[in-house]
């Protein structure tokens, strides 16, 4: 019987024994195979919960609507927009509630059935099926209730979101045999890299077909392929592109990468193992106190990069009034630069060590968000050096706008590198075999708190009101979890 008591209760106990490593690194077969994924599925996340569709969904449905129904009349218009708009954030907010709420509860008992069960790859394939429907569908979210009503797109995005977050832990129970221990920093951050550039030419190619015709008659007179932008196709089409390139480019992810499953092995009794296996680990939560020193680390960390990188593009847009031109050019920049924090974070792994360099990325987090927050139209570093007109283009015309996009270059880089980090950490301190029953209580660390970031914005905001002390009580989230991240002690072969 197995010495560990989160194993003793599993009945596969008399399985072949699962590979807890690989070999090669970042550009072999495996290796390679393993990053691809995120190629493929990462944008889904980037263009729909982040950049286009939630805030189309938010402003374009919920709030138009609500203007449209006469609800909201008797207000002033400013405050009129302003109750639509609170409404809509208060929608994509529930829709993230649901989805973390469904997360917290399943992605552990998941993790850890992945654990003790047979291939992995099969039931990452209905993941990302599910992905891939809902995603599609949600071209027929259209305003004025003309496609789908708004609870049928909330169960679209809640269902995408809890698949995409299962894919994701059982993605990254695989990561331990993607390559050599060695060379799991470098296959980690090249797959955030490739994911972010993937974002990165979906969003340029938007901008050059749809975007741009519709503005300026460039590169092309109109918008192509038919698509209509006052019927927000531009927009609603990035459901379709992102479901077809999830289909098509995760293929070369079940061809070549390593399945640590054990064929064969009954999913049934993984999944009843899997269960006690989880009380058990929560119950003795003492055996790997550095463990879960880490996930309570990450926990506040995880929660003040996800408020910094959804609320940073709600400050800009109202500090410096940025227009829709600008938050695309801002994406596409965020992307790429995200691409290069990527394989930043693999490199200072290997350099430093995962953990120093973790310190180094949240610290590198904090200091650029109190620069950000010296920023407005007028001057920059809190009224030290006025504001001016450097050119007359386009977009990004001041000194200001100019300074706020270099600052979001420093967010993205280290950001990125973070969550490489960040899941490199955890293959170091699981215990072998056990990476997917961690990764799923990793995954509640980053899902189960999401709230806690918004609500310090919130009550900031009002107490003091000021958006820029609001926004710099995220602060505090990074530096509880920087400083609980100091105190987590690593083992001797990583700390060499």
């Amino acid at each position: 019987m197995a010495s560990d008591p989160a194993l003793a209760a599993n009945p596969l106990a008399n399985q072949p024994p699962r590979a807890f490593q690989g070999e090669g690194g970042a550009l072999g077969r495996t290796g390679f195979a393993w990053a691809i994924f995120e190629w493929a599925r990462n944008p889904y996340y980037i263009l729909i919960v982040i950049y286009i569709f939630a805030p189309f969904f938010a402003r374009d449905i919920i709030g138009a609507d609500l203007l449209a129904g006469g609800t909201l009349d008797a207000l002033p218009p400013d405050q009129a927009t302003a109750a639509a708009n609170a409404q809509g954030q208060a929608t994509i907010a529930s829709v993230t509630k649901w989805a973390g709420f469904i997360a917290a509860l399943t992605a552990p008992v998941l993790g850890a059935a992945l654990d003790r069960g047979g291939r992995l790859k099969p039931i990452l394939a209905l993941f990302l099926g599910s992905i891939v429907i809902c995603s599609a569908l949600l071209w027929f979210a259209m305003p004025g209730g003309q496609g789908f009503p708004v609870p049928v797109i909330m169960t679209l995005l809640v269902v995408a979101y809890v698949s995409y977050t299962y894919s994701e832990v059982t993605h990254n129970a695989m990561l331990s045999v993607a390559g050599a221990p060695r060379r799991l920093s470098m296959i980690s951050g090249l797959g955030l890299g490739l994911g972010n550039l993937a974002a990165t030419l979906i969003f340029v190619a938007l901008v050059l077909l749809f975007v741009l015709p519709s503005l300026v008659g460039w590169p092309f007179a109109s918008a192509q392929f038919g698509i209509d932008v006052e019927s927000f196709e531009h927009m609603r089409i990035a459901g379709p592109i992102c479901a077809v390139w999830l289909a098509l480019f995760s293929i070369p992810f079940f061809l070549f990468a390593q399945d640590p499953g054990t064929p064969g092995a009954s999913w049934r009794k993984a999944f009843a193992a899997g269960t006690r296996g989880v009380m058990t680990t929560l119950r003795e939560a003492a055996r790997y106190r550095e463990l879960m020193k880490f996930l309570l680390a990450r926990m506040f960390y995880a929660d003040g990069m996800a408020a910094l990188l959804a609320l940073g593009a709600v400050y800009v847009a109202l500090f410096l009034d940025w227009g829709f031109l600008e938050m695309l050019c801002y994406a596409i920049f965020a992307s790429a630069c995200a691409f290069g924090g990527g394989l930043f974070g693999g490199w200072l792994d290997e350099r430093i060590g995962v953990k120093r360099a973790l310190i180094i990325e949240i610290t590198g987090m904090v200091v650029t968000l109190a620069v950000q927050l010296s920023i407005t139209q007028e001057s920059l570093l809190f009224g030290t050096i006025d504001n001016y007109q450097v050119w007359d283009g386009l977009a990004f015309q001041t000194l200001s706008d100019l300074s706020y996009l270099a600052l979001i270059s420093v967010v993205a880089v280290t950001a990125t590198a973070s969550i490489s980090s960040s899941r490199t950490m955890l293959v170091a301190l699981a215990p072998p075999g056990r990476s997917g029953e961690f990764f799923g209580l990793y995954a509640i660390a980053g899902t189960i708190t999401v709230w806690m970031g918004p609500l310090l914005v919130e009550y900031f905001t009002l107490w003091f009101t000021d958006q820029r002390i609001g926004m710099a009580s995220i602060s505090i989230l990074f530096l509880i979890g920087l400083a609980i991240l100091i105190s987590v002690r690593m083992p001797e072969r990583e700390a060499a």
